[in-house]
This record gives structure tokens, C-alpha cells and sequence, in this order.
């Protein structure tokens, strides 16, 4: 195994499915859809966990106050942990890398809503836009026990994917042995409603890559990674779920939400993410998908996914699992980790829920109907964000 691979030992998941990586598998398998109509927010769809007050509590001092997304975010460490099984020794100085876009912003709704104008006149624009973002780092590490180092990634709607990229980067450079990295974010009016005013979002449950595809639906909850070097997994003996074979990071700078039109950063951050792997196009056997449902952002995807895979001897095998629990903002790249490691776990590629009248492309197999048994040695997940930021990551089965 050579010195840059990089094993997950560790995948806690919070998701609207419930607690727990299992959970998630099997409800993906089932093709269990968990859209359901918004409550009080925005009319429309969404993908919601219970209600916090229905999660178990998490106890800290007085001072220390959290957020629904801290709480999401803290509960999925918890779950990492206990998918160690017991294998925790030496990970207090482990470091947390965590993404959001939500934070906090949620907890001031409340005033939003029983006295807009009031909570504007005093001052509510300017603390929601300064709410620390930081914070989810650093409840994760206050409620783990970990004292490495923390940071937090907020890069829209790829952070949860660039949390896991940053915190592999960091674990070469030798800043840490062991890392923990993810990303957290609970539904909030700012979001739906920002997204509505956009046009982006679908009155009913979205339908990615359709042809008939009419916008996103939102959802939350949180997925943390417990990632280290392959040698340090080996040497303590650590279960290993996967392997991080390779990954990349690039950025369009192209406009503030709309995603180039050919896909081109998206493409090559692909490209690179397999260099790194050491791997060819005709390797890679499914492609998690950032596919959000909305025009612009599906019709470019499909055009980096012909460029990225264009050498490819058959077309690449591709869904979108937003179909089954909605957008998930700063969560969603982190979450989709974990659904591709679970498809390489499985054996088995998720369809896109809802895919009738798929968009024409001669280099995509667009999965749907029902999951597709096959082994997966290598599946590739993808993401993007307004800003132009991309991510790929490439994850392997488990090394023996």
C-alpha cells in the first residue's frame, strides 16, 4: 500500500433516514424516498431528520451553546466512534475538519418570524452574517474529547466533499494522524427561502437528470469520516470501511451560482482526482452524483461527465441520491461519501429515484428503476457549489 493511501476507519451518519451508516444502506436499497412536504418553511419538499427535541441529548457546560447543526454534527461523531467498535486508542489529538453553510442561522428564526421588521431594525441581518461558522469544529471536538487541530470549510454547497479532500491533505503533510472530517447542516428559513427567491427549488420531489426537471429539494443532517493513514489504520489494528484512493479540488470562478456551462472545472477536477488515484476512466464503475435537480446545474454536470470521461470505453454508470433525501447543503458532499462507500460495500449502484425521461448523452449510463448488483472496486463521488467550487473523490474497497 503505498505511503498516500488513506483509509476510513470510521463513518457516522445522521441523516432523515435516521442514525447510523446500516440505516442509510438499507433504506437506499429499499429505494425508500424520505421527501416529504415542508412544514411552516417554504411549500415544497424536503428532507428532514426528527426533530432535535426527538435526538438524543448532548450534554455540555453551560457556556457551551449548539446549534441544531452543531447538534447533527456532534451526534454523527458520536455514531463515527461507535462504528470503531471500541478501537478508539490514540485519537484525542486527532484533528476535525467540518463543513457547514447553515451554522447557526437557524436559531434566530424564531425572532424572524414573530417580529421581521423588529429583529431587521435591530441588527439581525448583520448577526446572522457573522454567525460563526467555526462553531460545528468546535463542538465536534469539545464533545469527542479531541484536542488536534479544528477547522471549518464553508464553500457552499461542495464543503462536505472539500472537508474530507482538506483533512487527507492534512493527514500527508503529517499534521495529524488521525482526522476527523465531514460536515453538518439542519434545514432553515434563510436557505429555503434564498433558494425559492433563485426559482431553484421543485414543488414536488425533485428528479434529477430528468428531462422534466424543474429544481432542488433541501434537506440536512450531518456525516463525519474518521480517516488516517493506511499504516497508522494498520498499526492499531483499526476496521477499515473503505480506502480514499484519490481526490482534487478545483474552482470555476465563473459566476456566483450558475455553473459553467460546459462543465469544464467540474471536468477537470474529475480528471485530476483519478491522476492522483493513478486510475483510467474505464476504472471507475459508478459515479455518485452532485445532480441537484435544477436545469442549469444537471445539463452541465452531464457535459463534464462527457469530457471527464470521454476516453472511456463504455458509458459511465451515474445517479443522484438527492432523489432520495434532498440537498443537504454543506452536509451533502460528506453524506454522499458515505452513500458511496456504502454502493462499494453493498455491491450494488443506487438509481436515481424518479428518472423517466433521462437527459440524452451518449457517454452516461443513467441509472434508475432499481439497484444495480455489480462489484465496485472504485466509485468516484462528485460535488459543486455556487462560486464554482468542485470536488471529486475517489474511494476503493477496503484493502486486505
Amino acid at each position: 500500500m503505498s505511503e498516500g493511501a488513506i483509509a476510513i476507519t470510521g463513518i457516522g451518519v445522521i441523516s432523515p433516514y435516521g442514525a447510523g451508516l446500516e440505516s442509510m444502506q438499507s433504506a437506499l436499497l429499499a429505494g425508500r424516498c424520505c421527501l416529504e412536504p415542508c412544514s411552516g418553511y417554504y411549500p415544497g419538499f424536503a428532507g428532514s431528520v426528527a426533530a432535535v427535541r426527538d435526538l438524543p441529548r448532548v450534554e455540555f457546560r453551560a457556556d457551551f451553546r449548539l446549534s441544531r447543526t452543531d447538534h447533527l454534527a456532534v451526534l454523527a461523531g458520536q455514531d463515527a466512534l461507535i462504528s470503531l467498535g471500541g478501537r478508539c486508542a490514540g485519537l484525542t489529538d486527532a484533528g476535525v475538519v467540518m463543513a457547514t453553510t447553515v451554522a447557526g442561522l437557524s436559531e434566530i428564526e424564531p425572532e424572524i418570524v414573530h417580529d421581521p421588521a423588529g429583529w431587521y431594525r435591530r441588527g439581525g441581518l448583520a448577526r446572522a452574517a457573522s454567525y460563526p461558522v467555526a462553531h460545528v469544529a468546535d463542538a465536534l471536538g469539545e464533545s469527542l474529547g479531541v484536542s488536534g487541530p479544528r477547522c471549518a470549510v464553508t464553500v457552499a454547497c461542495a464543503s462536505g466533499a472539500m472537508s474530507i479532500a482538506l483533512a487527507a491533505n492534512m493527514l500527508l503533510d503529517g499534521v495529524a494522524d488521525v482526522m476527523l472530517a465531514g460536515g453538518s447542516d439542519a434545514l432553515c428559513p434563510f436557505t429555503l427561502s434564498g433558494f425559492g427567491a433563485l426559482q431553484a427549488l421543485d414543488a414536488s420531489p425533485c428528479r434529477p437528470f430528468d428531462k422534466s426537471r424543474a429544481g432542488l429539494n433541501l434537506g440536512e443532517g450531518a456525516a463525519v469520516l474518521v480517516i488516517e493513514t493506511f499504516q497508522h489504520a494498520w498499526a492499531r489494528h483499526a476496521p477499515i470501511f473503505a480506502m480514499l484512493r484519490g481526490w482534487a479540488m478545483t474552482n470555476d470562478a465563473y459566476h456566483p451560482t450558475a455553473p459553467h456551462e460546459q462543465g469544464a472545472g467540474l471536468a477537470a477536477c474529475m480528471t485530476s482526482a483519478m491522476g492522483m488515484a493513478h486510475t483510467r476512466p474505464d476504472d471507475i464503475g459508478y459515479v455518485n452524483a452532485h445532480g441537484t435537480g435544477t436545469p442549469l446545474n444537471d445539463a452541465a454536470e452531464t457535459k463534464a461527465y462527457e469530457a471527464a470521461f470521454r476516453h472511456r470505453s463504455r458509458p459511465i454508470p451515474v445517479s443522484s441520491t438527492k432523489s432520495y433525501f434532498g440537498h443537504c447543503l454543506g452536509a451533502a458532499g460528506a453524506l454522499e461519501a458515505a452513500v458511496t462507500i456504502c454502493a462499494i460495500r453493498a455491491g450494488a449502484l443506487f438509481p436515481t429515484l424518479r428518472l423517466s425521461d433521462p437527459i440524452d448523452s451518449p457517454a452516461v449510463d443513467w441509472l434508475r428503476d432499481a439497484p444495480r448488483r455489480q462489484p465496485l472496486p472504485l466509485a468516484m463521488s462528485v460535488s459543486a457549489g455556487f462560486g464554482g467550487s468542485n470536488a471529486a473523490l475517489i474511494f476503493g474497497e477496503a484493502a486486505v
